[in-house]
């Protein structure tokens, strides 16, 4: 069973992870002929701060 993971910083309400999570097993499935119900998808929230880029965090980048 095909397990997708999703790691972003936090956002999305309920329906657009809804929407996120059925287009990508859709996607998912038609590209490799799996059963669209044996695919699984996870989203994790990480925040802003915990993420690094270029040696600085998404909180520091967004608060410029």
């Amino acid at each position: 069973m095909p397990l997708i993971q999703i790691t972003q910083p936090p956002g999305f309400d309920t329906e657009q992870k809804r929407a996120t999570i059925k287009a990508v097993s859709e996607a998912y499935a038609e590209v490799t002929g799996k059963a669209i119900e044996s695919v699984w998808v996870t989203i994790t929230e990480v925040p802003s701060e915990a993420w690094g880029v270029g040696g600085t965090t998404l909180a520091d980048l967004h608060s410029r």
